[in-house]
């Protein structure tokens, strides 16, 4: 179950975004969190590695933002020359859509709530009814 879950979160991003008339291909996507678990720097088995490169395979342009991951590792399977972006209010309002993938606890999710398009909640961080929140 846990492999194919990326493929289930790409799954509920291309959902959402068919909904509201938007292409997978060249939007602008923001992973939040891309370490295996909360709070650490440890990107081994993350998931968040195999959405990005799924995503980025079906043209997405795809960047992240961690507090624990500053600049993208080398790592054997997958490779991305990127580095951890400012999460500002600002920088949220550019992307099409913001994945929450690793729910750190450096995240200011009002913040994060306030001014994002669409978020995909896969840690089931937003609770209640929240238009542009789709859990995953």
């Amino acid at each position: 179950i846990n492999n194919s879950m990326p493929y289930y979160v790409v799954d509920k991003i291309t959902d959402a975004l068919n909904s509201r008339s938007r292409s997978l291909k060249g939007s602008k996507i923001l992973i939040l969190g891309i370490a295996y678990k909360k709070n650490v720097d440890d990107m081994r088995e993350s998931p968040a590695t195999e959405i990005m490169e799924l995503l980025t395979h079906k043209g997405a342009d795809v960047e992240y933002t961690d507090p624990h991951v500053p600049v993208f590792p080398k790592m054997r399977a997958h490779h991305f020359d990127l580095r951890s972006v400012p999460l500002t209010a600002e920088n949220l309002k550019s992307y099409d859509v913001v994945v929450l993938t690793t729910d750190h606890d450096k995240f200011d999710y009002d913040m994060i709530l306030e001014n994002s398009k669409l978020i995909i909640d896969s840690r089931g961080k937003y609770l209640g009814n929240h238009p542009h929140v789709v859990k995953a």
